[in-house]
């Protein structure tokens, strides 16, 4: 069994609908669904502000791989084209971190494959990531350079500006739990 959580994010076409087909696709898959957040671009490239949220979601038959595999259809789905790095996009769909079932528990997966790090490697310096997290998993903790630190202590490290920046929108993503 694999458990994720993803980020999901848009600012080309139609953003929302952009967000919602990922949620219509997982469907059953899903547990969890953040608010809708308006965040500004990160990484340098002047673009439209983004629709972003956090999805949490499992499925006994999907690996951390066929995650990737599947948000990669779903982006290809939505047309999106990968030119800049950080550059708009009509779709983006991040595993940001996968955990399996371990006895009684689940374990947070681990990979160093340049296809599928895990955990994502910059999620805990991203307020997009961390706010909406922060709101449908409050306890959630994640790995970052050997270390559990719940996902409230790293986004409150975080520049003051970079979080208020995060606004939740009136939008919804037609989720019900």
């Amino acid at each position: 069994m694999s458990r994720v959580v993803l980020s999901i994010g848009s600012n080309l076409g139609d953003r929302l609908a952009h967000l919602r087909s990922v949620v219509q696709a997982l469907g059953p898959r899903l547990r969890a669904v953040s608010s809708v957040y308006s965040t500004p671009p990160w990484g340098g490239v002047p673009q439209q502000d983004y629709l972003n949220a956090v999805l949490v979601a499992d499925d006994p038959g999907l690996e951390p791989s066929d995650w990737l595999k599947l948000g990669q259809q779903l982006e290809q789905a939505a047309e999106r084209v990968r030119e800049i790095r950080w550059g708009a996009r009509t779709l983006d769909v991040d595993v940001v971190q996968a955990m399996q079932a371990r006895g009684t528990g689940r374990v947070a997966v681990r990979s160093a494959d340049p296809t599928l790090t895990l955990p994502h490697p910059q999620a805990h310096n991203r307020a997009f990531v961390l706010v909406p997290w922060l709101e449908v998993e409050p306890d959630a903790v994640l790995e970052v350079a050997g270390a559990s630190r719940p996902i409230g202590e790293f986004l409150a490290a975080l520049d003051a500006a970079e979080v208020a920046g995060v606004r939740r929108t009136e939008f919804t993503l037609g989720w019900v739990s």
